[in-house]
């Protein structure tokens, strides 16, 4: 997660209640192991065996990373516990994503195929149409065992990226933004970093097949 300003770095999303948990077990922990300078990233399943995320927790800001296998998404983890774990096999970053060795926040997308199947349903894609209002889901690096999640952010897309008045804290990086399709919940954007108000997040419509 990367914090373009100070001001709202102390906000958290809050805690996402234990009894609405299980409708939220395609969105997991990204963790690297043997990687010590990354925090863990947040990822949200969107096909059987394929999580998206941000290019940064799986490439760092430079666009070198650990190898696929050294990355576990781990589905629906709450207080120590998970629906399924399921290493990486490999890792489409958006061509996009680095220049010259620098991260263009505006393609900060990644998907990690997963060695098989997880035994979870993903969710769906919402790639036309978003509007508030958002819901933003994401695990911090200060609270790592519980899923946060606000269902009721403000913003709108705006230069390229997704603006959204609701906080996000490291972890939250690679969390899923959601918009409203019909009655449901789909993934709009996915969570980059903190901007002068709130979440900035790349809309899913940059995401190119993997």
């Amino acid at each position: 997660m990367m914090l373009w300003t100070g001001a709202l770095a102390a906000q958290e999303l809050p805690v996402l209640p234990i009894e609405d948990h299980t409708a939220w077990q395609a969105v997991g922990r990204v963790n690297a192991s043997g990687f010590r300078t990354r925090e863990m990233c947040t990822g949200t399943l969107i096909a059987p065996d394929r999580v998206l995320t941000a290019a940064h927790c799986v490439a760092g800001t430079d666009g070198l990373g650990p190898l696929p296998h050294e990355f576990t998404f781990v589905a629906g983890w709450l207080q120590g516990t998970a629906v399924d774990s399921v290493a990486g096999a490999s890792i489409w970053i958006h061509p996009r994503a680095y220049s010259e060795g620098q991260l263009d926040v505006r393609f900060d997308l990644a998907v990690l195929t997963l060695e098989h199947p997880a035994f979870v349903a993903p969710l769906p894609l919402h790639f036309t149409g978003a509007t508030a209002p958002y819901g933003i889901l994401g695990y911090s690096s200060r609270r790592p065992h519980m899923l946060g999640a606000a269902f009721d952010c403000d913003g709108r897309e705006e230069s390229a990226l997704l603006r959204l008045n609701c906080p996000v804290t490291p972890g939250n990086s690679g969390g899923p933004v959601l918009a409203r399709q019909g009655e449901n919940w789909a993934v709009a954007g996915v969570i980059s970093a903190m901007g002068q108000s709130g979440a900035l997040a790349v809309p899913v419509s940059r995401l190119q097949s993997p």
